[in-house]
């Protein structure tokens, strides 16, 4: 929209939108349904069942009417029609999002982000500001800005007001996004437009930044200004379905800045309603296995810190600046010791039960990159030398499951294991000795 601005400012670009608002109820005619979004929450969840869980027909999707399955379903597939796909079963036509990462070099998820819906006064309003502050040198109060919007509405028949609060919100709006300046001439306040910037080369940075870091949504934004060229990027493991929990974790990111205790509604898979909580965020963990984006916060009601998921996550709610925020940051600093993955001490300031891990591998001669992947893969606990052929991991961890995937890749060369949380330990010896009988070895001492 900013980008327009150079080539539209002036009563020509009005006309055409009058044009427009004149036309309203014939456009209206013409489209069941617009593919621009007020609320995108809604969005999101459709494009989590679609892609993520995918598979549903019309009937079983039962969540909402029929009526808004068809409508939701037609947005996204104007958003991302080359990624639909369907199946015909016994149950009826099953449609779902496929996307190749190996092909698809920019996320189509962002397409989403960028559908915000705007109204005809959003729009006309917009553009009547921008041509009256048509440059950095020009600086207006509100009552200058108010005169000058009417001067413009005059010029028209179709009769359309803006109270000075509307002016006023609009403006506090865009001085919030840095492209309007607020300053200060005693007790006046004066509006100017922000200096133009232009944007160095920096594609290869955005085009990396875009599909990999979070909120890459804003690398997409940026990209969109620059000259459209091929990514130079193509990644074998790429997590895509993050982009549509952009907003979200842009807000954990803000309450974490400024360390402030957020409300926010939390849907698990097995629950029927989302219920609301208090937190103060602490961490955000994403995962290089699976992308999966998890949260690490203080919730008062139970005194502990506990794991979210992002993607679990809706309306979060900016409250008040926690006085704990360094002293539980540091708490969790202080467990990092003993989390293999998000699991933290369950009570701050009570007893835990640490569990200890330990297991025994035996290489050969030549195969030091055994005790190499070892070193390199370990995310707590030490690896002690037995002797040239045989090593031994040690840890003490919150939680010992967490682990049991990561040391199933070493099982052929494991000769001895122990954990102090038995459950687990027998669980472990129990899945070996049932493999070793479906192949049929006999003999095995686990």
């Amino acid at each position: 929209m900013y980008v327009l601005l150079k080539k539209f400012s002036d009563v020509e670009m009005l006309k055409i939108l009058w044009y427009n608002v004149e036309n309203t109820e014939e456009v209206n005619t013409v489209a069941a349904y617009s593919e621009l979004i007020k609320n995108f929450e809604k969005i999101r969840n459709y494009m989590r069942e679609f892609y993520i869980y995918g598979f549903k027909s019309r009937d079983e999707y039962d969540r909402k009417s029929a009526r808004s399955y068809d409508d939701e379903k037609r947005r996204m597939e104007s958003w991302l029609g080359d990624y639909m796909n369907f199946v015909r079963t016994p149950d009826g036509k099953n449609v779902f999002i496929s996307i190749d990462s190996r092909v698809s070099k920019h996320n189509p998820f962002y397409r989403a982000l960028k559908a915000k819906s705007f109204t005809d006064r959003d729009i006309t309003l917009h553009f009547i500001l921008f041509d009256i502050l048509s440059s950095s040198d020009i600086s207006l109060t509100l009552p200058e800005i108010i005169a000058g919007t009417e001067k413009y509405l005059s010029r028209f028949e179709c009769q359309m007001e803006f109270d000075e609060s509307t002016v006023r919100k609009k403006l506090k709006e865009y001085a919030s996004l840095g492209i309007i300046i607020l300053e200060k001439d005693g007790k006046k306040a004066r509006y100017r437009r922000a200096e133009e910037v232009e944007l160095p080369d920096i594609t290869d940075l955005l085009n990396f930044y875009s599909e990999v870091l979070p909120c890459g949504v804003i690398g997409s934004f940026l990209l969109d200004k620059q000259e459209e060229s091929e990514s130079n990027f193509t990644f074998k493991h790429h997590y895509m379905t993050s982009a549509i929990d952009s907003n979200v974790l842009c807000a954990l990111f803000l309450a974490m800045r400024e360390k402030r205790i957020i409300t926010a509604y939390n849907l698990s898979r097995h629950a029927e309603e989302a219920t609301k909580v208090r937190l103060i965020p602490l961490r955000i963990l994403i995962s290089v296995q699976n992308g999966r984006q998890h949260l690490l916060a203080y919730q008062p009601e139970y005194n502990t810190i506990k794991t979210f998921r992002v993607d679990y996550l809706s309306e979060v709610t900016l409250e008040e600046v926690s006085p704990r925020f360094d002293e539980l940051r540091q708490e969790l600093h202080d467990m990092e010791p003993m989390m293999w993955g998000v699991t933290a001490k369950k009570k701050l300031h009570g007893e835990h039960n640490i569990q200890n891990v330990e297991f025994t591998i035996k290489i050969g001669d030549d195969e030091e990159y055994i005790i190499r992947r070892l070193e390199r893969e370990k995310r707590v606990g030490q690896v002690i030398k037995v002797d040239d052929n045989t090593y031994r991991f040690v840890a003490k961890v919150y939680d010992t499951s967490e682990m049991i995937p990561w040391i199933r890749t070493f099982i052929c060369r494991i000769t001895n294991l122990e954990f102090s949380n038995k459950n687990f330990e027998n669980q472990f010896k129990s899945d070996v000795e049932e493999m070793y009988r479906i192949y049929g070895i006999e003999e095995v001492e686990v």
